[in-house]
């Protein structure tokens, strides 16, 4: 079997980061999509447990897709898994860098466990959940740019906002 983890936020989930949940689940047999809880990350739109629904409602038509949270180290949730793999998603150069700094490091803490980068679809390559949280606070359509059940939610999480004035 092999098994891979793919962990990040999604703070909401986007399609970029649905489209490297698809590819890396037609590589390994299993692929856990963690939500990483990040004491902090105090700005978080969505609580872990919302972001886990969110995940589980995109990634329903992906059988081998295992959508949970957890805390702590990657190399350390992917040990309990038993993955032998972490998945990243690169959009552009720049997040080249920043990845490759943390590869670095896991691999420092556990010589097991690889790190494997997906480049995103050219499509998604600007998308990130911070410019999908900024864009739906001032009004604009994110409108493919997140899969369709995160819509409702972004919905409701600023007409919670507006109601308490920001």
């Amino acid at each position: 079997m092999r098994t891979a983890v793919y962990p990040g936020s999604f703070d909401p989930v986007t399609l970029g980061h649905l489209d490297i949940i698809t590819r890396a689940a037609k590589i390994f047999d299993t692929l856990y999509v963690a939500v990483l809880i990040n004491p902090t990350k105090r700005n978080t739109w969505f609580s872990a447990e919302e972001r886990v629904a969110m995940l589980h409602e995109a990634t329903a038509h992906l059988p081998n897709v295992i959508c949970e949270s957890f805390s702590g180290l990657s190399v350390d949730y992917a040990h309990k898994r038993e993955a032998t793999v972490l998945v990243r998603g690169l959009r552009a150069v720049s997040d080249f860098e920043y990845e490759l700094k943390l590869s670095e490091a896991n691999r420092h803490l556990s010589s097991e466990v690889e790190t494997v980068f997906l480049m995103t679809n050219h499509a998604y390559s600007f998308i990130s959940s911070g410019i999908v949280r900024e864009v739906a606070e001032f009004g604009g359509s994110v409108i493919g740019w997140v899969p369709e059940c995160v819509l409702p939610r972004l919905a409701e999480r600023i007409k919670k906002q507006e109601g308490r004035g920001k």
